[in-house]
């Protein structure tokens, strides 16, 4: 399980597996809104060609001709907004049908951490719809990708740092879990330092209206996703003026501190796991793992992460497939149903002594690609993360909070447990317990809610809505699997957010869809990775 909670949107988990500065404000026009938007108004965005995505980004191919991209700067303390500027990459594909273009349309694919650069482009497929009145828009958020981003320590290092245990059980072993902790740390520092004070969710959603204005559009229309949601809702937050048509999926709940979300999420796997579990159990023989209740199933599970903690087994070349590896892995593949196949033949080959594909899945998680390179994105969301919460636990007080979290999920709890430790020393202090949300004069807000999301559990979406005010937020319910509802492919989630997005159709409250019954497309496993001798 990654150290950090929010890791992945469902669009760039699918992909991967497969192959405080400044102040609150308004925004309502006034001089004080101005100064901390970023003092004058952006430069013209100059698009062309997109080069291939850097290794921060994940690496891969150029996206096609479709696609432009282009450079925007921004400040890096928007308390100093004539200072120092940092880049922030920009790609789009523009609509389709330019009579009718209603404007851009600009994405937050969640993370925080992940490179709208490389995700947009693939996932666009499912967005197909939107294009034809909307260019397609993403970025990277600042301290992620090609903007500004924030680097700790090195592939090498980063290997040994994934591998090690995540959950302590001896005094040795805590030793060596906090000194691990440091030593990644004082890297974020010694690469990033200059960056980390300013890579919190406030600045971001400050860049976003700077994106506003330098596409053009009087009102921001936007599309967020897991912590993109959270972004989301602090831009209607400063800016309730300029918020056009926006919809937020997979939310994060913006009432819970960074300890109640660990906890959710924690409760959120474990359902998603149960539900996998159950899905084995119904099909019978067809089910590759033993046990003829899901409880039986997750003994088992559970019954291999103790074995690995002992004594991993082999994974892809070079490397051991190790407790936290393993448990990654399965967290990664409870990210969409259509990855359930995935962890049902990971964990059988596991259980056989195989470990190559839940490492494939742990390695796509981490952001990590074939020539063993890693992205940026656990770095980045390590300081957008702790540049936000305030929390800071002592091992002893994550210690304490452990019984709470294994009765939340026996097979996740220790590792989102020990997890609360990961902003304890970090150099930047956060910003707020819970982000502020709250959108009076915003246009209506469209917050969908899957009731099987392991991520975001499906609750978080009802605080939103609650939080947004009366009038702007709308809910609507996906009785689904997996973390995130349009992306799902779900006909009725799907119309109606385009009834929404592209002809100002707003739902009913309380609109709930449940999923078609047409047979869902089984994918490949990931890549086998060969990292040479």
């Amino acid at each position: 399980m990654p150290r950090n909670a929010l890791r992945a949107t469902a669009a760039a988990a699918v992909a991967a597996a497969l192959f405080t500065a400044g102040a609150c404000s308004s925004g309502d026009g006034s001089e004080k809104d101005k100064k901390t938007s970023g003092g004058n108004p952006p430069k013209a965005l100059k698009w062309d060609a997109c080069e291939a995505p850097t290794p921060a980004e994940g690496g891969g191919q150029a996206p096609g001709k479709d696609w432009q991209c282009a450079t925007l700067d921004v400040p890096l303390d928007y308390a100093k907004p004539e200072g120092e500027t940092i880049p922030l990459a920009l790609i789009r594909a523009k609509a389709r049908d330019k009579d009718k273009r209603i404007g851009s349309l600009v994405f937050n694919f969640g993370g925080p951490g992940g490179s709208g650069i490389t995700t947009l482009p693939g996932a666009a497929k499912e967005y197909e719809a939107l294009r034809s009145r909307y260019d397609l828009v993403s970025f990277d958020p600042r301290g992620v990708g090609r903007s500004a981003p924030v680097l700790c320590e090195n592939d090498r290092q980063l290997d040994a740092y994934y591998a090690s245990d995540s959950t302590p059980a001896t005094p040795e072993q805590e030793k060596a879990f906090t000194d691990n902790t440091r030593r990644y740390q004082h890297a974020c520092v010694q690469n990033s330092g200059k960056v980390l004070p300013y890579v919190g969710t406030e600045n971001a959603a400050r860049d976003l209206d700077r994106i506003r204005q330098a596409l053009g559009d009087e009102k921001l229309h936007y599309f967020g996703i897991s912590y993109g949601t959270e972004l989301g809702g602090v831009y209607a937050h400063l800016f309730p003026k300029n918020v056009g048509r926006a919809v937020l999926d997979a939310v994060v709940d913006p009432t819970q501190t960074a300890e109640e979300g660990a906890l959710g999420q924690a409760k959120g796997f474990q359902l998603a796991l149960d539900n996998f579990a159950q899905d084995c159990v119904d099909r019978g023989d067809a089910c590759r793992l033993q046990g003829s209740t899901a409880k039986e199933v997750e003994a088992n599970v559970i019954r291999l992460q103790k074995e690995l903690a002992v004594k991993p087994i082999p994974g892809l070349p070079g490397r051991q497939l190790t407790d936290s590896a393993a448990t990654n892995g399965i967290a990664q593949a409870l990210y969409s149903k259509e990855l359930w196949p995935l962890l049902e033949q990971g964990l059988d080959e596991a259980q056989g002594g195989q470990g190559q594909l839940l490492m494939a899945l742990s390695d796509a998680l981490n952001g990590r690609d074939q020539q063993g390179r890693y992205s940026n994105i656990g770095a980045a969301n390590t300081a957008i993360n702790c540049a936000d919460s305030k929390e800071r636990f002592t091992l002893e007080q994550a210690k304490s909070k452990l019984p709470q979290f294994r009765s939340a999920s026996p097979v996740f709890g220790d590792f989102l447990g020990w997890a609360l430790t990961s902003c304890t020393g970090w150099p930047v202090a956060g910003a707020w317990e819970t982000p502020d949300v709250s959108a009076r004069g915003s246009a209506p807000i469209l917050v969908i809610g899957n009731t099987g999301d392991p991520a975001t559990p499906y609750e978080g979406a009802r605080k939103m809505v609650e939080r947004l005010g009366p009038g702007v937020g709308v809910e609507l319910t996906y009785k689904g699997q997996g973390h995130g509802a349009y992306n799902s492919g779900d006909p009725c989630v799907q119309q109606v957010t385009n009834a929404y997005l592209l002809d100002g159709k707003v739902p009913p409250a309380g609109k709930v869809c449940t999923p078609s019954q047409s047979p869902s497309p089984q994918p490949s496993p990931p890549e086998q990775q060969d990292e040479g001798a």
